[in-house]
């Protein structure tokens, strides 16, 4: 498989820049991977390519070579093919990039390579992902259809069965939520994560609800600093320095002690010991918590460790 892909790269890097129509004789002498022992072979190798092309929405057609038009050859037409330059200015470009280079979804880090193909980007660091939007990309997919078609979604959650009528998806402090009312008590829209849900089923059953107009996610979705606790506690947290703007940016009011090459230390007030918790651990080992100590104690048992 990796042969064939291989190929067909090959075959339409060379259709994209040779600039004229080239006959499948010149491709099977020039596009390395169309070395097959006889004519035969390499017809259907190259009739097989060219349809997968074309399934893949790649305009291969058929034009003259020559201005006597007794020769026909391939060419991928530019006018067809590329997409016309959408005027992005130069911040929009960087914009771009660092969401590409800040997103992973399934573990995969996605590719900047797109970015460059509209134009560029100024200034761009090249900074590793910083952010792991999930993997199971196909419940994600499921819920979001439930949200458009307004299905209701069954599952269990807290040892308890659920049905709700989902109002939206929303992405917070490194985790899924599915923001929605159950059924019978619309009155109270809840953030229920999606990690902690099980037996999750969509009904199929559409438009069985009516979202309200204006609602707003942001609303119903878990507060670093609202919280269960009456009094904040001002945490001091140690972050590697490639994910360090993401946290500050994140963490509205944190103040910056020490900075170097490697990590960047910052003070955050908290209201919410278990929400920050979980908000620490969306970094993974990129964050260590150093102070107050019955905090790092709250985080190492959380974890199942010894304090």
């Amino acid at each position: 498989m990796q042969k064939v892909i291989e190929r067909i790269l090959n075959l339409l890097a060379f259709l994209l820049t040779v600039g004229r129509p080239v006959t499948a004789d010149e491709i099977r002498h020039t596009v390395k991977g169309y070395d097959q022992p006889s004519d035969e072979a390499f017809r259907r190798t190259f009739e097989r390519d060219k349809d997968l092309l074309r399934t893949l929405g790649v305009p291969v057609t058929l034009r003259p070579t020559d201005i006597w038009e007794v020769e026909l050859g391939y060419v991928v037409p530019t006018d067809e093919y590329a997409i016309s330059d959408p005027g992005f200015t130069d911040e929009e470009l960087s914009a771009l990039l660092l969401a590409a280079q800040a997103v992973r979804f399934g573990g995969q880090v996605t590719e900047a390579a797109a970015i460059f193909k509209l134009g560029g980007a100024a200034g761009s660091s090249g900074s590793a992902a910083l952010a792991d939007l999930g993997h199971d990309l196909k419940l994600l997919g499921d819920l979001f259809e439930a949200v458009s078609g307004r299905h209701r979604v069954l599952f269990t959650y807290r040892h308890r069965p659920r049905t709700v009528e989902p109002y939206a998806l929303a992405h917070r402090f490194g985790h899924w939520y599915l923001l929605a009312p159950e059924a019978g008590a619309r009155e109270t829209v809840k953030a229920f994560r999606l990690d902690r849900m099980s037996e999750i089923k969509v009904d199929e059953a559409a438009d069985t609800f009516e979202r309200p107009g204006g609602f707003d996610p942001s609303s119903a979705l878990p507060n670093l600093f609202g919280g269960d606790q009456p009094e904040r506690v001002t945490a001091t947290v140690r972050f590697d320095a490639e994910v360090s703007d993401v946290a500050l940016a994140q963490a509205t009011g944190a103040v910056v002690i020490s900075r170097n090459d490697d990590t960047v230390t910052a003070r955050i007030a908290v209201s919410s010991e278990s929400r920050f918790i979980g908000w620490i651990l969306g970094f993974d080992a990129r964050a260590v918590i150093e102070s107050p100590p019955e905090l790092v104690t709250a985080f190492l048992t959380y974890l199942g460790g010894d304090a």
